[in-house]
């Protein structure tokens, strides 16, 4: 199988097509990246706790991986169980078994 071919088959999140898979993944992907980054930022302070700049930095990325995550959560449903949400939407989409992926 083909990485496109993967990623086609990764994409089947609903069968109508209304879920744009590409913005949904890049979307994913730079929130992981944001929280490694606050993450391994935290790391550094914990023995640099006077750097200002990583302080900034350490600020900045976590405003934005928030407003991430809320955009996110929005559209797409939770990220976790702690995200407030009238109803389970993860339930909606079909599991993996029933989209023919295992």
């Amino acid at each position: 199988m083909s990485v496109e071919e993967t990623r086609s088959n990764d994409c089947k999140c609903e069968e109508d097509n209304t879920v744009d898979c590409d913005l949904r993944r890049e979307m994913a992907n730079e929130i992981k990246s944001l929280d490694f980054a606050i993450i391994e930022l935290g790391l550094y302070l914990d023995t640099h706790p006077e750097d200002q700049k990583a302080l900034c930095l350490h600020r900045k990325y976590c405003k934005k991986v928030k407003e991430l995550k809320d955009k996110y959560q929005k559209v797409y449903g939770p990220l976790t169980i702690f995200y407030p949400c009238n109803k389970w939407r993860w339930i909606e989409m079909p599991w993996p078994w029933e989209r023919g992926n295992f």
